[in-house]
């Protein structure tokens, strides 16, 4: 028998998501740990989501209409203030969880010192599926090694609440992509991760996630991000917040490239340190219809070169769920 040390909220936040709604509760219901509430923040949707939702009796499953249609990450701060849980986990519309998730992850709050857990998982796009990482990512202190290889999948992450912030709002409302990738820098700047290298969960890719539609948006959100953070005392004088900075700059690059804004490309590249991440824009510069069909066909999905300037280590920088994907792409169904 698995100890249990507590309740799990579980955020599931929903704008028109009846498309793959059945099967995210159902691997709620499925969950070999018992002690969990579901809080349902239906975003106004337009769909049969709240019908779905509903159709299902149990009293673990809670459900909210929010008053009016708000970013995604203020909807998060809506359904947070509902949870009453000791322990708070995200699950998206669109993603759904392996049966043993809560259990295995519950386990590593034995240790005091752990403030937050995560795990790896599987990305799924079409008919392929691959694992997010493909090698071990660290615990511990880990604020520096998350700002140069992201690693932690909302899906996958599960938090102590006594760890969150005591004021409100504990996401920046403003954000619409990056606030899990805000919130867990934050937490690293305090506390130790927990990690299980195995999946636990499944992300789904599909035409209607957020960062594949708002691509520009999740850019900005990332340089506001930047900004607001580079005068931290702890996160701005982190090493590796450059390698946030110069992977920002190539997506912006390739962002303009995509929209045949030539200009823009070269802006980014005058910003740009020398390196590999500069000699593929230069490539783009020079042969722009072989390399937006490369983009096109699927870089967006891994938008990075392979190998990153930073340390040379892996590169895997995001905004929500930030995965080895590069940008991993946020659910639409918010």
């Amino acid at each position: 028998m698995h100890a249990r040390p507590g309740k799990v909220s579980i955020l599931m936040n929903c704008f028109n998501g009846e498309a793959y709604l059945k099967e995210a509760v159902d691997s709620v219901l499925n969950q070999t740990y018992s002690d969990w509430e579901l809080i349902f923040w239906d975003n106004q949707s337009t769909d049969r989501s709240a019908e779905i939702y509903k159709s299902y009796v149990d009293s673990r499953l809670k459900y909210y209409y929010a008053p009016r249609h708000t970013l995604l990450y203020e909807a998060r701060n809506h359904a947070l203030d509902h949870a009453t849980g000791e322990f708070v986990a995200f699950l998206d519309v669109d993603d759904w969880w392996l049966p043993e998730k809560l259990d295995s992850q519950i386990e590593l709050f034995s240790d005091a010192d752990i403030g937050f857990v995560c795990s790896n998982y599987l990305v799924s796009r079409k008919k392929k599926i691959w694992k997010a990482f493909q090698s071990p990512k660290p615990a511990g202190s880990v604020l520096n090694d998350l700002l140069r290889d992201y690693y932690v999948g909302l899906l996958t992450l599960m938090v102590r609440r006594s760890v969150l912030p005591s004021q409100s709002p504990i996401f920046n409302p403003n954000y619409h992509i990056i606030g899990d990738f805000d919130l867990v820098i934050r937490l690293a700047t305090t506390c130790k991760i927990g990690v299980i290298q195995e999946p636990l969960a499944v992300n789904r890719i599909h035409g209607s996630n957020e960062s594949l539609k708002f691509r520009s948006r999740q850019i900005d959100e990332i340089e506001n991000w930047l900004s607001e953070n580079g005068h931290n005392p702890v996160i701005g004088s982190t090493e590796n917040l450059r390698c946030v900075r110069d992977r920002n700059l190539y997506l912006r690059a390739v962002d303009s490239l995509l929209s045949g804004d030539r200009t823009g490309v070269l802006k980014s590249l005058l910003k740009m340190r020398f390196g590999m991440h500069s000699i593929r824009l230069l490539g783009g510069l020079l042969f722009p219809s072989r390399t937006i069909r490369w983009l096109v066909h699927g870089v967006w999905f891994a938008l990075t070169p392979s190998r990153s300037e930073c340390a040379g280590t892996t590169n895997n920088f995001t905004g929500s769920h930030f995965s080895n994907r590069s940008w991993v792409p946020r659910q639409v169904n918010r």
